[in-house]
Protein backbone atom coordinates (compact mmCIF):
# COMPACT_ATOMS: atom_id res chain seq x y z
CA UNK A 1 0.00 0.00 0.00
CA UNK A 2 1.45 3.54 -0.93
CA UNK A 3 2.24 5.58 1.82
CA UNK A 4 0.38 8.74 2.23
CA UNK A 5 1.96 11.53 3.88
CA UNK A 6 0.20 14.23 6.17
CA UNK A 7 -1.20 17.15 4.51
CA UNK A 8 -0.18 20.28 6.45
CA UNK A 9 -2.31 23.20 6.06
CA UNK A 10 -0.03 25.82 6.57
CA UNK A 11 1.84 27.74 3.99
CA UNK A 12 4.69 25.69 2.39
CA UNK A 13 2.55 22.34 2.88
CA UNK A 14 3.02 19.34 0.99
CA UNK A 15 0.05 17.66 -1.33
CA UNK A 16 -1.32 14.40 -0.43
CA UNK A 17 -0.81 13.07 -3.69
CA UNK A 18 3.19 14.27 -4.90
CA UNK A 19 4.00 15.59 -1.77
CA UNK A 20 5.01 18.47 -3.96
CA UNK A 21 4.70 22.30 -2.31
CA UNK A 22 1.29 23.71 -1.70
CA UNK A 23 0.46 27.05 -3.02
CA UNK A 24 -1.70 28.78 0.12
CA UNK A 25 -4.02 30.86 -1.42
CA UNK A 26 -4.35 32.99 1.80
CA UNK A 27 -0.82 34.07 1.25
CA UNK A 28 -0.14 37.83 1.77
CA UNK A 29 0.06 39.97 -1.39
CA UNK A 30 3.24 39.45 -3.56
CA UNK A 31 5.30 42.28 -3.52
CA UNK A 32 4.55 44.77 -6.37
CA UNK A 33 6.35 45.51 -9.42
CA UNK A 34 8.86 48.42 -9.64
CA UNK A 35 6.58 51.70 -10.21
CA UNK A 36 6.23 52.28 -13.94
CA UNK A 37 4.52 55.37 -14.86
CA UNK A 38 1.13 54.56 -16.20
CA UNK A 39 -0.10 56.69 -18.77
CA UNK A 40 -3.88 58.56 -18.82
CA UNK A 41 -5.21 57.06 -22.13
CA UNK A 42 -5.80 60.26 -25.12
CA UNK A 43 -9.43 60.49 -26.95
CA UNK A 44 -9.09 58.02 -29.87
CA UNK A 45 -5.82 56.11 -28.71
CA UNK A 46 -6.98 52.07 -27.80
CA UNK A 47 -7.61 50.53 -24.36
CA UNK A 48 -4.26 48.66 -23.23
CA UNK A 49 -3.64 47.04 -20.03
CA UNK A 50 -1.48 50.03 -18.25
CA UNK A 51 -4.64 52.37 -18.57
CA UNK A 52 -7.10 49.76 -16.85
CA UNK A 53 -4.09 49.63 -13.94
CA UNK A 54 -4.50 53.20 -13.64
CA UNK A 55 -8.37 53.54 -13.71
CA UNK A 56 -8.83 50.79 -10.93
CA UNK A 57 -5.34 51.08 -9.02
CA UNK A 58 -4.48 47.31 -9.56
CA UNK A 59 -1.20 45.78 -8.19
CA UNK A 60 0.94 44.53 -10.87
CA UNK A 61 2.94 41.75 -10.15
CA UNK A 62 4.00 39.40 -13.18
CA UNK A 63 4.70 40.50 -16.75
CA UNK A 64 5.23 43.86 -16.73
CA UNK A 65 6.57 44.10 -20.35
CA UNK A 66 2.47 43.33 -21.63
CA UNK A 67 1.17 46.64 -20.52
CA UNK A 68 0.57 47.70 -23.56
CA UNK A 69 -1.31 44.93 -24.49
CA UNK A 70 -4.68 45.73 -26.38
CA UNK A 71 -8.24 45.21 -25.01
CA UNK A 72 -10.72 44.84 -27.49
CA UNK A 73 -13.43 43.35 -26.37
CA UNK A 74 -15.97 44.42 -22.87
CA UNK A 75 -16.69 40.76 -21.83
CA UNK A 76 -14.81 38.96 -18.85
CA UNK A 77 -14.20 35.39 -18.03
CA UNK A 78 -13.75 33.17 -15.22
CA UNK A 79 -11.59 30.37 -16.57
CA UNK A 80 -12.77 27.82 -13.95
CA UNK A 81 -12.95 24.96 -16.61
CA UNK A 82 -9.85 26.15 -18.33
CA UNK A 83 -7.67 25.09 -14.92
CA UNK A 84 -9.22 21.92 -14.85
CA UNK A 85 -7.89 21.22 -18.27
CA UNK A 86 -11.15 21.93 -20.28
CA UNK A 87 -10.16 24.13 -22.95
CA UNK A 88 -12.62 23.91 -25.71
CA UNK A 89 -14.63 27.54 -26.34
CA UNK A 90 -12.35 29.36 -24.06
CA UNK A 91 -12.24 32.98 -25.10
CA UNK A 92 -8.25 34.08 -24.83
CA UNK A 93 -9.19 37.67 -25.92
CA UNK A 94 -10.81 38.26 -22.59
CA UNK A 95 -9.92 39.57 -19.74
CA UNK A 96 -9.29 36.46 -17.17
CA UNK A 97 -10.78 37.07 -13.94
CA UNK A 98 -9.57 34.00 -11.13
CA UNK A 99 -11.73 34.87 -7.83
CA UNK A 100 -11.63 32.40 -4.81
CA UNK A 101 -12.93 29.55 -6.12
CA UNK A 102 -10.52 29.10 -8.71
CA UNK A 103 -7.43 30.28 -6.75
CA UNK A 104 -8.49 27.83 -4.14
CA UNK A 105 -9.23 24.88 -7.45
CA UNK A 106 -5.69 25.32 -8.36
CA UNK A 107 -4.15 25.37 -4.82
CA UNK A 108 -4.82 21.41 -4.86
CA UNK A 109 -3.33 20.81 -8.30
CA UNK A 110 0.01 19.53 -8.21
CA UNK A 111 2.27 22.32 -8.89
CA UNK A 112 3.62 20.61 -12.89
CA UNK A 113 0.13 20.83 -13.60
CA UNK A 114 -0.84 24.24 -12.14
CA UNK A 115 2.54 25.49 -14.85
CA UNK A 116 1.10 23.76 -17.25
CA UNK A 117 -2.58 24.62 -16.99
CA UNK A 118 -1.55 28.60 -16.70
CA UNK A 119 0.85 28.57 -19.57
CA UNK A 120 -2.19 27.09 -22.40
CA UNK A 121 -4.28 29.93 -20.54
CA UNK A 122 -2.00 32.85 -21.17
CA UNK A 123 -2.13 32.83 -25.25
CA UNK A 124 -1.21 35.75 -27.33
CA UNK A 125 -4.41 37.11 -27.13
CA UNK A 126 -4.96 37.51 -23.46
CA UNK A 127 -4.66 41.05 -22.10
CA UNK A 128 -4.26 40.53 -18.68
CA UNK A 129 -5.24 38.61 -15.48
CA UNK A 130 -6.53 39.87 -12.85
CA UNK A 131 -6.90 38.30 -9.28
CA UNK A 132 -9.28 39.19 -7.35
CA UNK A 133 -10.89 38.88 -3.56
CA UNK A 134 -7.57 39.89 -1.84
CA UNK A 135 -6.29 36.33 -3.00
CA UNK A 136 -2.47 35.68 -3.70
CA UNK A 137 -1.40 34.84 -7.70
CA UNK A 138 0.12 31.35 -7.80
CA UNK A 139 4.16 31.71 -8.52
CA UNK A 140 2.84 29.08 -11.46
CA UNK A 141 0.87 31.82 -12.55
CA UNK A 142 3.31 34.67 -11.93
CA UNK A 143 5.92 32.49 -13.87
CA UNK A 144 3.96 31.34 -16.84
CA UNK A 145 2.98 35.07 -17.09
CA UNK A 146 6.91 36.55 -17.15
CA UNK A 147 7.43 33.98 -19.85
CA UNK A 148 4.39 34.84 -22.18
CA UNK A 149 4.65 38.64 -21.01
CA UNK A 150 0.73 38.94 -19.66
CA UNK A 151 0.27 41.20 -17.18
CA UNK A 152 -0.90 39.90 -13.71
CA UNK A 153 -2.59 42.36 -11.37
CA UNK A 154 -4.01 41.98 -8.02
CA UNK A 155 -7.13 43.29 -6.42
CA UNK A 156 -8.47 43.15 -3.00
CA UNK A 157 -12.31 44.32 -4.56
CA UNK A 158 -14.60 41.14 -4.02
CA UNK A 159 -14.80 39.10 -7.51
CA UNK A 160 -18.95 39.30 -8.33
CA UNK A 161 -18.00 43.80 -7.35
CA UNK A 162 -15.07 43.85 -9.04
CA UNK A 163 -16.55 42.15 -12.33
CA UNK A 164 -19.59 45.02 -12.66
CA UNK A 165 -16.96 47.41 -12.44
CA UNK A 166 -14.55 46.08 -15.01
CA UNK A 167 -17.85 45.17 -17.34
CA UNK A 168 -19.14 48.62 -16.83
CA UNK A 169 -16.15 50.47 -17.54
CA UNK A 170 -15.15 48.09 -20.71
CA UNK A 171 -18.23 48.55 -22.03
CA UNK A 172 -18.41 52.17 -22.05
CA UNK A 173 -14.95 52.63 -23.26
CA UNK A 174 -15.00 49.85 -26.15
CA UNK A 175 -18.32 51.17 -27.42
CA UNK A 176 -18.43 52.07 -30.69
CA UNK A 177 -18.10 56.04 -30.73
CA UNK A 178 -18.50 59.05 -33.83
CA UNK A 179 -18.66 62.64 -33.62
CA UNK A 180 -20.92 64.39 -35.66
CA UNK A 181 -21.33 68.76 -35.94
CA UNK A 182 -24.31 69.32 -33.89
CA UNK A 183 -25.74 70.75 -30.56
CA UNK A 184 -26.71 68.38 -27.65
CA UNK A 185 -29.02 70.06 -24.80
CA UNK A 186 -31.58 68.16 -22.51
CA UNK A 187 -35.18 69.90 -22.37
CA UNK A 188 -37.57 68.26 -19.87
CA UNK A 189 -35.10 65.75 -19.29
CA UNK A 190 -34.81 64.71 -22.64
CA UNK A 191 -32.17 64.41 -24.52
CA UNK A 192 -32.37 66.43 -27.82
CA UNK A 193 -29.40 66.34 -30.79
CA UNK A 194 -29.91 69.60 -33.45
CA UNK A 195 -28.72 69.64 -36.32
CA UNK A 196 -28.26 71.90 -39.46
CA UNK A 197 -26.22 73.72 -41.87
CA UNK A 198 -23.35 76.15 -40.25
CA UNK A 199 -24.97 79.14 -39.22
CA UNK A 200 -28.98 77.77 -39.17
CA UNK A 201 -28.86 79.14 -35.17
CA UNK A 202 -28.38 75.82 -33.70
CA UNK A 203 -26.07 77.92 -30.80
CA UNK A 204 -27.99 80.33 -30.43
CA UNK A 205 -31.14 78.51 -29.90
CA UNK A 206 -29.54 76.62 -27.22
CA UNK A 207 -28.01 79.77 -25.72
CA UNK A 208 -32.04 80.81 -25.26
CA UNK A 209 -32.83 76.96 -24.03
CA UNK A 210 -30.31 77.47 -21.30
CA UNK A 211 -31.64 81.09 -20.57
CA UNK A 212 -35.15 78.90 -19.87
CA UNK A 213 -33.88 76.84 -17.50
CA UNK A 214 -32.42 73.62 -19.84
CA UNK A 215 -28.76 72.42 -20.00
CA UNK A 216 -26.11 72.53 -22.39
CA UNK A 217 -24.26 69.19 -23.01
CA UNK A 218 -22.17 69.88 -26.16
CA UNK A 219 -21.98 72.83 -28.51
CA UNK A 220 -20.75 72.38 -32.13
CA UNK A 221 -19.41 68.94 -31.83
CA UNK A 222 -20.65 66.18 -30.17
CA UNK A 223 -18.68 62.52 -29.17
CA UNK A 224 -21.49 59.87 -29.35
CA UNK A 225 -20.68 56.65 -27.96
CA UNK A 226 -23.37 53.66 -28.79
CA UNK A 227 -24.51 51.84 -24.81
CA UNK A 228 -24.75 47.90 -24.38
CA UNK A 229 -28.94 48.48 -24.56
CA UNK A 230 -28.57 50.22 -27.94
CA UNK A 231 -29.15 53.50 -26.79
CA UNK A 232 -26.66 56.55 -27.43
CA UNK A 233 -25.25 58.80 -24.95
CA UNK A 234 -23.74 62.26 -26.17
CA UNK A 235 -20.92 64.31 -24.84
CA UNK A 236 -18.63 67.14 -25.32
CA UNK A 237 -15.23 66.81 -26.14
CA UNK A 238 -12.96 67.61 -23.08
CA UNK A 239 -11.38 71.11 -25.00
CA UNK A 240 -15.08 72.26 -25.54
CA UNK A 241 -16.58 71.37 -22.18
CA UNK A 242 -19.14 73.81 -20.88
CA UNK A 243 -18.28 76.37 -24.26
CA UNK A 244 -20.81 78.06 -26.76
CA UNK A 245 -19.89 79.63 -29.39
CA UNK A 246 -22.18 82.87 -30.13
CA UNK A 247 -20.96 84.25 -33.59
CA UNK A 248 -19.97 87.98 -32.67
CA UNK A 249 -20.34 87.21 -29.32
CA UNK A 250 -17.09 84.24 -29.59
CA UNK A 251 -17.00 81.93 -27.22
CA UNK A 252 -18.76 81.74 -23.66
CA UNK A 253 -18.40 79.60 -20.94
CA UNK A 254 -21.72 78.27 -20.07
CA UNK A 255 -21.31 77.27 -16.82
CA UNK A 256 -19.35 80.47 -15.54
CA UNK A 257 -22.50 82.44 -17.17
CA UNK A 258 -25.21 80.82 -15.68
CA UNK A 259 -23.66 78.36 -12.72
CA UNK A 260 -23.15 74.53 -12.58
CA UNK A 261 -27.21 73.92 -12.87
CA UNK A 262 -26.68 75.03 -16.53
CA UNK A 263 -23.92 72.56 -17.63
CA UNK A 264 -24.55 68.49 -18.18
CA UNK A 265 -21.42 66.18 -18.90
CA UNK A 266 -23.41 63.67 -20.45
CA UNK A 267 -27.00 62.72 -22.08
CA UNK A 268 -28.82 60.14 -23.61
CA UNK A 269 -30.22 61.27 -26.79
CA UNK A 270 -33.67 60.35 -27.62
CA UNK A 271 -34.64 62.88 -30.37
CA UNK A 272 -33.47 64.49 -33.08
CA UNK A 273 -34.22 68.07 -34.43
CA UNK A 274 -32.87 68.70 -37.85
CA UNK A 275 -32.86 72.67 -38.51
CA UNK A 276 -33.13 73.58 -42.19
CA UNK A 277 -34.48 76.93 -44.01
CA UNK A 278 -37.66 77.12 -44.82
CA UNK A 279 -38.52 76.03 -48.89
CA UNK A 280 -41.77 77.23 -49.99
CA UNK A 281 -41.67 74.28 -52.39
CA UNK A 282 -41.09 71.75 -49.80
CA UNK A 283 -44.79 70.29 -48.34
CA UNK A 284 -43.65 70.44 -44.68
CA UNK A 285 -46.17 67.70 -42.01
CA UNK A 286 -48.63 69.62 -40.46
CA UNK A 287 -50.46 66.98 -38.68
CA UNK A 288 -47.66 64.81 -37.02
CA UNK A 289 -48.31 61.96 -38.36
CA UNK A 290 -45.53 60.94 -40.27
CA UNK A 291 -42.96 59.81 -37.76
CA UNK A 292 -39.38 59.74 -39.42
CA UNK A 293 -36.10 58.90 -37.65
CA UNK A 294 -32.62 58.78 -38.72
CA UNK A 295 -29.90 56.48 -38.12
CA UNK A 296 -26.68 56.73 -36.11
CA UNK A 297 -24.33 54.30 -35.09
CA UNK A 298 -26.85 51.42 -36.34
CA UNK A 299 -29.45 52.96 -34.17
CA UNK A 300 -32.78 54.23 -35.24
CA UNK A 301 -33.56 57.62 -33.31
CA UNK A 302 -37.21 59.36 -34.00
CA UNK A 303 -36.34 62.50 -35.58
CA UNK A 304 -38.08 65.87 -36.47
CA UNK A 305 -37.51 68.68 -39.37
CA UNK A 306 -37.99 71.82 -38.29
CA UNK A 307 -37.97 74.58 -41.03
CA UNK A 308 -36.32 78.08 -40.15
CA UNK A 309 -37.42 81.37 -40.94
CA UNK A 310 -37.55 84.93 -39.02
CA UNK A 311 -40.18 85.23 -36.74
CA UNK A 312 -40.67 81.69 -35.58
CA UNK A 313 -39.32 81.33 -31.93
CA UNK A 314 -37.33 77.74 -32.09
CA UNK A 315 -36.60 77.30 -28.23
CA UNK A 316 -40.20 77.19 -27.89
CA UNK A 317 -40.63 75.26 -30.76
CA UNK A 318 -37.78 72.76 -29.04
CA UNK A 319 -39.48 72.42 -25.83
CA UNK A 320 -42.44 71.70 -27.22
CA UNK A 321 -41.09 69.24 -29.01
CA UNK A 322 -39.69 67.82 -25.67
CA UNK A 323 -43.40 67.76 -24.28
CA UNK A 324 -44.83 65.72 -27.43
CA UNK A 325 -42.06 63.28 -27.29
CA UNK A 326 -42.88 62.25 -23.75
CA UNK A 327 -46.81 62.49 -24.25
CA UNK A 328 -46.24 59.69 -27.15
CA UNK A 329 -43.84 57.83 -25.12
CA UNK A 330 -46.51 57.77 -22.26
CA UNK A 331 -48.87 56.61 -25.09
CA UNK A 332 -50.92 59.57 -26.08
CA UNK A 333 -50.78 60.59 -29.48
CA UNK A 334 -52.45 63.97 -29.95
CA UNK A 335 -51.91 63.55 -34.15
CA UNK A 336 -53.74 60.07 -34.15
CA UNK A 337 -56.43 61.59 -31.90
CA UNK A 338 -57.18 64.44 -34.11
CA UNK A 339 -57.03 61.63 -37.34
CA UNK A 340 -59.65 59.50 -35.53
CA UNK A 341 -62.23 62.65 -33.60
CA UNK A 342 -61.86 63.30 -38.02
CA UNK A 343 -62.65 60.01 -38.97
CA UNK A 344 -65.42 59.60 -36.51
CA UNK A 345 -67.02 63.49 -38.07
CA UNK A 346 -66.51 62.17 -41.55
CA UNK A 347 -68.64 58.43 -40.85
CA UNK A 348 -71.19 60.33 -39.29
CA UNK A 349 -71.90 62.58 -42.41
CA UNK A 350 -71.78 59.83 -45.03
Amino acid sequence: MRRVSPKRIDDGSLTEETGEPRFSPRAPFHTALRSFPLRTRRPGEPLVVEHLVRRFGFTLVAGAAGLRRPILVSELHRPGLALAGHFAYHPPERVQVLGKTEVSFVADLPASLRFERFRRLLSPETPCVVVAHGEAAPPELLSAAEEAAVPVLLSDVPTTHLMGKLTSFLEAELAPRTTIHGVLVEVYGIGILLTGESGIGKSETALELVKRGHRLVADDAVEIHKTSDNGLVGEAPDVIANLIEIRGLGVLDVMALFGAGAVKESQSIALVIHLEPWNEDRSYDRLGLDETTTRLLDVEVPMVVLPVRPGRNLAVLIEVAAMQFRLKQMGYHSAREFAERLGQVLDEKA
